[in-house]
């Protein structure tokens, strides 16, 4: 009875224990879903959505930037967007810094 409590752990360890190892690698497994589904996957799509709206971005649609700042888009090049703020006001951003279009305009529309 000694030597069968005696050797315990080392059963434990090579071949009592497979069923604590398999609930360890499904734990890992829901976790990594989770992670998958609640931050990963929405990320993803919120990059793709923002690529597509400045890909998208043409002369005349009002736009916002990312500090806020509201106008026209005056001219695209392929980095960068000439925003008139004001009468006489343009201001040049990089595409990056372009938040949202808050309107698109009406010539966009026609072409699409």
């Amino acid at each position: 009875m000694n030597v069968l409590a005696g050797n315990l752990p080392l059963m434990q360890l090579f071949g009592g224990g497979g069923g604590q190892m398999s609930t360890t690698f499904i734990t890992f497994a829901l976790v990594i879903l989770i992670f998958y589904f609640l931050i990963i996957r929405p990320q993803n799509k919120k990059q793709k959505k923002t690529k597509n709206m400045l890909a998208a971005l043409k002369k005349g649609d009002k736009v916002q930037s990312i500090g806020g700042i509201r106008g026209v888009v005056h001219n695209v090049s392929d980095d960068s967007v000439v925003v008139k703020v004001d009468d006489n006001t343009k201001l040049e951003f990089a595409k990056s810094a372009i938040g949202e279009v808050v309107e698109v305009s009406e010539e966009s529309l026609k072409k699409d």
